[in-house]
């Protein structure tokens, strides 16, 4: 008997950062997902540490730590205070093969594929601004045209405010 472990999309979606023009999970973010204690998450991760090259997990700089720390309105005296390991899709991917537990490796499994629902709708996003800028270079140089269209259409609509004298019939 196999145990689902749902947690809305929304959920993860809004624990996903975006540090060196990358999209990343905190390692907070992620051992609260999994079920684990932060410290017991690095650990493993320390002992598989050639699992993890740069691109897939960093430690945020100082700059970073302050920005972030400041986004989420965390007091200075409480909280963490070495700054956090972050984990690109890749790192996140990695840590299935780290954390063997069933609520692991689903958790995972719906991490990954908001990860790549998310590049699917970037793609989308990226197709839409693509066709705009194909339309924008057909309308280039027409600028006098459009102008003049517009110049017409707002004297029609003066134009109609003016009252008419009726035509036909007197009653």
């Amino acid at each position: 008997m196999t145990t689902t472990f749902i947690i809305p999309d929304e959920t993860i979606i809004n624990k996903i950062y975006l540090f060196r023009k990358t999209k990343v999970m905190l390692d907070t973010d992620l051992a609260e997902l999994y079920g684990v204690e932060t410290r017991v998450l690095n650990q493993a991760i320390k002992r598989n540490l050639k699992r993890f090259p740069e691109d897939f997990m960093f430690q945020l700089n100082e700059h970073e730590f302050d920005n972030l720390k400041s986004q989420n309105a965390t007091s200075s005296w409480g909280g963490r205070r070495k700054a956090p390991f972050v984990f690109t899709e890749h790192g996140v991917l990695m840590l299935s093969s780290v954390l063997n537990s069933e609520k692991a490796i689903e958790i995972n499994i719906q991490i990954v594929r908001i990860f790549t629902k998310m590049r699917e709708m970037l793609l989308t996003h990226k197709d839409i601004l693509l066709q705009l800028e194909e339309m924008k270079k057909s309308i280039n140089g027409q600028e006098d045209r459009v102008d003049l269209i517009y110049n017409y259409l707002t004297q029609f609509i003066k134009e109609q405010k003016i009252p008419r004298k009726e035509v036909g019939y007197k009653k």
